[in-house]
């Protein structure tokens, strides 16, 4: 496993592999998994986090179920920009990753991917008690589709004669 960046992403998925976003809370793991196309950002189940090895084993079992060739995790950033605990543990938690699987791991930052899923689960009328269990695969699919976009214009950029 190796952190590369959102730019390289593409390059590295091998024909017909998806890609992962994850959003890493205290309690859960959010997953979102990509359409083989890139294009659609699809919710998983949570993970409900016991014990990081636990944690890791069912990550990378939905990851080889859904064809994963490799994710992007949610980096919570400060308003400000600065990193503080929150991001040290996802940091933490792509190191720890590392000696379990070669998939490379992207950071993406996910300043108000949180509150942009709740407000989207509150328009869709779910009760709070059923956001409470959706929230962090809303926060994944969300973080998963800003990179999903990115990469698009990134390929859209690079199709087009006369740019780098």
């Amino acid at each position: 496993m190796t952190v590369i960046a959102i730019e390289d992403i593409a390059g590295r998925l091998a024909p017909g592999q998806a890609l992962a976003g994850l959003d890493l809370g205290d309690k859960t793991i959010g997953i979102a998994v990509s359409d083989a196309r890139l294009s659609f950002a699809h919710p998983r189940p949570v993970i409900l986090r016991k014990k990081f090895t636990l944690d890791a084993a069912a990550l990378l079992a939905q990851f080889e179920k859904d064809n994963v060739g490799a994710a992007v995790i949610g980096l919570p950033v400060n308003m400000d920009g600065s990193e503080g605990p929150r991001a040290q543990k996802s940091r933490a938690f792509v190191r720890n990753m590392a000696p379990l699987s070669p998939l490379p791991f992207a950071f993406w930052d996910e300043r108000l991917s949180t509150v942009a899923a709740e407000r989207t689960l509150i328009e869709m009328d779910f009760s709070r008690a059923k956001r409470a269990g959706k929230i962090d695969s809303a926060a994944a699919a969300f973080i998963l589709q800003g990179a999903l976009d990115r990469l698009r214009a990134l390929n859209a950029r690079s199709s087009v004669p006369g740019q780098p």
